[in-house]
């Protein structure tokens, strides 16, 4: 029987330092039948150097001007020739079976509409830790993402369900995408073990969203509307345990004693700011 093709679709923005290790680990997969797909979405001239010198083992390179990681991947998967997609961060890498464990899990679970798995998060500084996303089926993903940002899909799915939202340029670009591939049935499966190197930098697209993720929140709750007005209690039920943890958090960082003691230093200067206003 022949092994379909998958298509490992890598953007690639300024990332000179990794993007050598990233395609390694697509090309050598231990999966036969795969093709790799790199798009330089607008980099710098030291990373485009990088990307000269990988272009041989590549099967495409596909430059367009700085657009967002949603246009670069749409980009790359556009031109791909696979009917299984897996996308991957340029500054991340796969063990080398993964694609081999994840189409075996498409041909074993007729359900499974996206496949990820376990991740080692490596630290800035220098340590790690695993993370272990949970899958589901729509009614999980609607409160958040259960699977990598970095996953395997059909191409079919993507196409059907209109690719990635190119508006979407601060984050989260990914669990919107993955709401539309699972609104109208299907699940995520996850592979328990840990196949996937996820760098958390401070500078990283998942932080900078975090900044300003109540807009992000607040796009993706009025592009689904419908999902979460049927699930209404539910979804009530969602924002107020939100905004609960943000009210213990904010509680936490009063009675730290970082907090504690700057007011007491600052207490006198308010003091005497009282006396002379």
């Amino acid at each position: 029987m022949l092994k379909p093709l998958v298509s490992i679709v890598i953007p690639c923005y300024n990332d000179a330092r990794f993007i050598e290790q990233s395609v390694t680990s697509a090309l050598k997969q231990t999966y036969q039948n795969t093709e790799v797909i790199v798009v330089d979405d607008g980099s710098n001239a030291e990373t485009k150097a990088i990307l000269k010198k990988l272009e041989p083992k590549l099967t495409k390179l596909v430059t367009q001007e700085n657009r967002g990681q949603s246009t670069a991947r749409n980009a790359g998967i556009l031109v791909a020739s696979g009917s299984y997609i897996l996308t991957l961060d340029s500054d991340d890498y796969f063990e080398l079976s993964f694609c081999e464990k994840a189409i075996d899990l498409f041909f074993r679970e007729n359900e499974t509409k996206i496949v990820s798995c376990y991740a080692n998060l490596l630290l800035e500084d220098g340590s790690s830790r695993l993370y272990k996303p949970k899958g589901g089926a729509i009614n999980e993903f609607l409160y958040a993402n259960r699977a990598l940002g970095t996953a395997m899909f059909r191409k079919e799915d993507w196409s059907t369900c209109g690719g990635y939202d190119e508006a979407m340029r601060c984050g989260f670009e990914d669990w919107e995408f993955f709401i539309r591939l699972l609104k109208d049935g299907g699940n995520s499966a996850i592979i328990n073990e840990s196949l996937y190197n996820y760098r958390k930098r401070n500078d990283s697209t998942t932080s900078k969203a975090n900044r300003v993720k109540y807009e992000i929140l607040n796009y993706i709750y009025n592009k689904h509307k419908d999902l979460f007005k049927n699930d209404f209690e539910k979804f009530v039920k969602h924002l107020l345990t939100l905004v609960e943890k943000e009210e213990k958090e904010k509680n936490d960082n009063l009675n730290r004693t970082e907090f504690r003691l700057g007011y007491l230093l600052l207490r006198p200067l308010r003091f005497i700011k009282q006396i002379f206003s």
